[in-house]
């Protein structure tokens, strides 16, 4: 199941940096900063935060495996770093310093202490997460060192910036959501959303690979817009 969601999820990235590109280049124009298309790029980034709590709570029923959990969260912080130390080079005015990769990370370390607790406290704990941004930010952290927790009133530019607050949060709210219905034993009802036959294989095969498709979307679709770009 969280193969198959993932799989859609990234689907949405490709898609949303796919129009990013064309207005990058200038085949079309109005799109990717639209309110609307902004808005769809947080929910995307949403649905990762949210499957980093469901991926948590499911694998939890099995033993703890310490080397696939440590190996996993090396490969996502490996290619966070990477992501930062790419972008600064090619971006150097709005580099990302605190992307998805990097919120997912934390949320994975984070999300480990709330595995062996009620899901109560995992809801109150996300939904705090969520709302105190809203209600307290600081000057104090309006530079690029302490702006990724999530209190800044002036956030640093970054072409992608998910901080820890409020979007850990979101990650202890899917955590919370999923133990109800494991709870339940219905952790299988959200299968009825998606495709069935190859077209769900085919969200299973991209979710399984999300980190790879994350990290070589970009560079091969650029590589092929530019020279378009350049000819047309």
């Amino acid at each position: 199941m969280v193969d198959a969601w993932r799989g859609l999820a990234i689907a949405g990235v490709v898609l949303f940096h796919f129009v990013w590109d064309l207005e990058f280049t200038g085949f079309i124009s109005g799109i990717a900063y639209h309110p609307l298309w902004l808005g769809f790029g947080r929910v995307l980034a949403g649905s990762f935060m949210m499957l980093v709590g469901v991926g948590l709570v499911l694998s939890s029923r099995a033993p703890f495996r310490a080397g696939a959990y440590l190996r996993r969260l090396a490969k996502i912080s490996i290619a966070a770093a990477a992501i930062t130390l790419v972008t600064w080079n090619v971006f150097p005015a709005t580099f990302i310093y605190f992307g998805i990769l990097h919120a997912i990370t934390v949320a994975t370390l984070v999300g480990s202490f709330f595995l062996r607790t009620p899901w109560w406290l995992s809801l109150a704990s996300g939904l705090a997460m969520v709302l105190v941004p809203s209600f307290w930010q600081s000057e104090l952290f309006d530079t690029r060192w302490l702006a990724w927790i999530g209190f800044a009133q002036s956030v640093p530019p970054s072409n992608d910036f998910v901080p820890i607050f409020p979007w850990v949060g979101i990650t202890l709210i899917g955590m919370a959501g999923t133990k109800m219905l494991v709870d339940r034993r219905k952790e299988s009802a959200l299968d009825r959303f998606l495709p069935a036959g190859h077209s769900g294989d085919a969200l299973v095969w991209m979710g399984k690979r999300s980190l790879m498709i994350y990290l070589l979307h970009q560079p091969i679709m650029l590589a092929i817009i530019i020279p378009l770009a350049q000819i047309l």
